[in-house]
């Protein structure tokens, strides 16, 4: 990929606050602007799809989509696009979620405003770049590996597990996908055998591993 003399970047973030904090840092740069603009994962998806964006900047943990699902599901349907992750969390396991998504990058957001520009950067170059930096071998390894971790459940038993972690209930679920509350047992029930589970604890953990929720 052709680095732009001037990228185009997708800022995603359910905090506006947050997220005109790191756009007046991004838009300062003379090759970096922020063209596009999302609160939550379904969105940032949608819009990375809609407009001709060369990075997509999101945060791990959002509403409706988590900035991981919506990273697995750009890398799919636009293989082109970079990603930039963005959490509050500086440990290897996030980053190395991070990876299995598909993202270039990962970014503690405590040092965003001294090391967002650089990531961004390197994103945009496909080098990999994390902080906290000792964990951007992880990285490395991963996308050298090729093809991303596969993730044993589908886009929809994801954001399932995201829902039940979140304590909502059966009908909750089922009422915000149009579907029957049977059809969500059964989703959930695919769900604890592919994960060899038994219990909604374990679901919860589950998904605080996997970056769909915050601990």
């Amino acid at each position: 990929m052709t680095v732009p003399l001037e990228a185009r970047i997708l800022l995603a973030d359910d905090h506006p606050v947050v997220r005109n904090g790191l756009r007046l840092i991004l838009d300062s740069e003379p090759d970096l602007a922020v063209v596009a603009e999302a609160s939550d994962g379904a969105e940032a998806v949608q819009q990375a799809l809609d407009q001709e964006v060369d990075l997509a900047v999101m945060d791990v943990a959002m509403p409706r989509k988590t900035g991981l699902q919506a990273a697995r599901e750009l890398t799919r349907q636009r293989p082109g696009l970079r990603v930039l992750m963005l959490s509050m969390h500086r440990n290897e396991q996030y980053v190395l979620e991070a990876a299995r998504a598909g993202a270039a990058g990962y970014v503690s957001k405590s040092v965003a405003d001294r090391e967002l520009v650089e990531a961004c950067r390197a994103a945009l170059r496909g080098a990999p770049f994390t902080c906290p930096p000792e964990a951007t071998q992880v990285l490395a390894a991963l996308l050298e590996g090729g093809e991303p971790g596969r993730d044993p459940l589908t886009p929809r038993e994801a954001e399932i597990v995201k829902l039940v972690a979140e304590g909502r209930t059966t009908r909750e679920i089922a009422e915000l996908f149009v579907i029957s509350e049977k059809t969500v047992e059964k989703h959930r029930g695919n769900v604890l055998e592919k994960l060899g589970m038994r219990h909604r604890v374990d679901l919860t953990r589950y998904a605080i591993r996997r970056g769909l929720i915050e601990p």
